[in-house]
């Protein structure tokens, strides 16, 4: 009798622990980038728009002009940053937040909120823990998105900068993160440019591609050549860097010195790049 007993306990805890899955209304997504040094990623879930009216002043809208919507469905979204950054200008801690928004007809209210416990529960928010809080306005979109989506993009060239991109039904709203890694690098060339000659040419092009003292740039290009044996890529940023410098003479004779390096290599790339340099020195 204890058998029997037992084995229907055992029956009855299986039973009592089994769930059936089934796929999500709206189902989970996430994106994520690198802005400059900087890890971005935002967890979300994606409602369907499934006919209805999304967003509008009227009581067929299903997320209301001026109301707070927690930008997505289910626990709502968050967004983190591995390093400080600034989002529309407002300084932001490393960390993660949740994303809350209050849409509007041609612009929208955007806050960075630090109580991620709050979860989807909007109705708990408290003003105090805005972390950030912004203005953006709002465009109109060509072709319909069915599916709630975020995007990061519009990185800018320099890579200090991107847009996070919210797209539902024709409605379209983005805000930039901006980063500044620039401490960053320049902490890591200190700690790092005595530990090999590669460190001390990539020191070199950063300080050449940020317009800052060249004549350390220089200094460092010429300590990678002597470490590395002047492989024609070192020869060819040492060019550039004489060449911003003003001196057109050393610029020529590095350039040709790296052209005929490239050229025993069979590297076409620097070639072309050599040959495109010394036109510019003439």
């Amino acid at each position: 009798m204890k058998k029997l007993l037992l084995i229907v306990l055992l029956i009855t805890a299986h039973l009592a622990q089994a769930q059936v899955q089934t796929p999500s209304a709206s189902p989970a997504g996430s994106v994520s980038t690198t802005i400059g040094l900087t890890n971005v990623k935002v967890d979300y879930s994606r409602p369907r728009a499934k006919g209805r009216k999304i967003f509008g002043s009227d009581a067929a809208a299903l997320v209301p002009f001026g109301k707070i919507w927690r930008t997505g469905a289910n626990s709502g979204t968050r967004i983190s940053f591995s390093d400080d950054v600034k989002v529309e200008g407002a300084a932001v801690p490393a960390g993660e937040y949740l994303l809350l928004t209050w849409p509007g007809a041609t612009e929208w209210t955007v806050v960075l909120y630090k109580d991620v416990a709050m979860g989807g529960n909007t109705g708990k928010y408290d003003k105090a823990n805005d972390v950030a809080n912004f203005k953006v306005k709002s465009e109109k979109l060509t072709e319909k998105v069915e599916t709630f989506t975020i995007n990061i993009t519009d990185l800018s060239d320099d890579n200090k900068s991107g847009k996070v991109q919210l797209a539902w039904e024709n409605t379209s709203v983005k805000f930039t993160i901006s980063t500044d890694y620039d401490a960053k690098v320049m902490k890591s060339i200190e700690e790092n440019t005595v530990v090999s000659p590669n460190n001390y040419f990539q020191a070199a092009v950063y300080y050449l591609e940020n317009k800052k003292d060249l004549n350390k740039a220089l200094e460092w290009v010429n300590k990678a050549a002597e470490g590395m044996n002047s492989p024609f890529w070192v020869l060819h940023q040492k060019a550039k860097i004489q060449k911003a410098l003003g001196d057109k003479k050393g610029a020529t004779e590095t350039a040709t010195a790296s052209l005929t390096k490239s050229k025993e290599a069979g590297n076409r790339d620097y070639q072309m790049m050599n040959e495109e340099l010394l036109k510019s020195l003439k």
